[in-house]
């Protein structure tokens, strides 16, 4: 989901660690380096699809001199728009970046490889919570990227009756009707208004999706954006005082060395929110599976893994990287929520074939927002 910087003076001392582990362990002309893995196998370049701004790119550089390989980015804005775009035989992808529930859909129609964990080898650096969960769950097809939350930003500037509440966004005679965004994306948005119904964020029920329809639609006249891209942007502007949001976004447009406000603060609903993980996998038809699963490693060396999610400002699954991380952002229970927070979130799950009841719902919806 959309990353941006954070904490750039943080950012900075891990690039000095980065660099000096790169430079005291560098290869000699000639020599191979141990993070590269078999160098007779490596193509020359590899293709990521990924979400934007959800990589150091000087990660990809390093990569690249260390070990002689690429890494070309393209970006996609949402699970469904990936999905698509591997069904549709698109580009050839060597890695791909779905969120949880995205996997077993991929899983299940034949999309995706089963991973060597032989050359992944620093699988062995995960927090149990992110490894073997129901979409994944015997760890064949995946390895984990970053996880984080889904609640709400708000402008405590603008704002000063903050509840840690859904109602934020949902109240209907809101004093901030047409300065709130919504995430645009089918499972985050009804999974909100189903939470704040009362209903699990899986929900079934055709007549509880429709009342999470109406909601949004009766909520449509106060959103001023369906936004998962630029909603942070919308935020630190001033355009938007409230704004569903991912935990990276959030915090970055809170943290003024990123660019952001610091009266701009991150909110988890006592309702309950989502949950994700987002996960590394290759795709069936990639061309240089090899490669791709050598730079899956490499991002999971310890300082390599607390370069990057100190760049996009969400949880790392590698607890060898909490080493190499600024105990500050350790301690930041936004980000890291405690166990009692971590009890009320909950998972987006496949739910098989009412997804076209969801998708007939989404669709409804935004039809009507369209007419307004």
């Amino acid at each position: 989901m959309k990353r941006f910087l954070i904490y750039t003076i943080v950012i900075a001392s891990v690039l000095l660690a980065a660099c000096q582990a790169a430079t005291a362990t560098a290869p000699a002309v000639g020599e191979t380096s141990e993070r590269c893995g078999d160098t007779s196998q490596l193509a020359d370049e590899i293709f990521l699809y990924n979400w934007s701004d959800y990589l150091d790119a000087t990660i990809k550089d390093q990569f690249e001199q260390e070990c002689g390989v690429k890494v070309t980015e393209t970006n996609f804005d949402s699970n469904e728009t990936m999905l698509a775009t591997l069904q549709a035989g698109g580009a050839d992808y060597d890695i791909i970046v779905p969120s949880d529930y995205m996997v077993q859909t991929l899983i299940d129609e034949g999309l995706v490889m089963e991973l060597d964990y032989n050359v992944i080898s620093n699988i062995k650096n995960m927090e149990e919570i992110n490894v073997n969960q129901y979409f994944d769950p015997d760890q064949k097809y995946t390895v984990p990227y970053f996880w984080g939350t889904s609640g709400f930003a708000v402008d405590t500037s603008v704002v000063t009756d903050v509840k840690p509440s859904w109602s934020m966004l949902f109240d209907p005679n809101s004093p901030y009707c047409g300065k709130i965004s919504m995430l645009n994306d089918e499972r985050e948005t009804l999974g909100a208004a189903l939470m704040y119904l009362g209903y699990s964020i899986n929900d079934t029920d055709p007549a509880h999706l429709e009342e999470a329809k109406n909601l949004l639609i009766e909520q449509s006249k106060c959103v001023k954006a369906y936004d998962s891209e630029t909603n942070d942007e919308l935020i630190i502007s001033g355009e938007t005082v409230l704004g569903h949001m991912w935990t990276g976004d959030a915090i970055t447009s809170g943290s003024p060395d990123s660019g952001g406000r610091e009266e701009i603060d991150y909110v988890i609903p006592t309702e309950g929110c989502t949950i994700f993980q987002d996960n590394m996998m290759v795709p069936a038809a990639a061309p240089n599976a090899y490669t791709a699963m050598v730079f899956m490693n490499y991002l999971h060396f310890p300082q390599v893994a607390a370069q990057n999610a100190e760049y996009v400002g969400y949880p790392s699954p590698n607890k060898a990287a909490k080493e190499f991380i600024d105990p500050a952002i350790l301690a930041d229970e936004r980000v890291y929520p405690p166990a009692e927070v971590m009890s009320h979130l909950q998972w987006i799950e496949d739910v098989g074939d009412a997804l076209e009841l969801y998708d007939r719902v989404w669709t409804e919806f935004k039809a009507a927002v369209g007419s307004q």
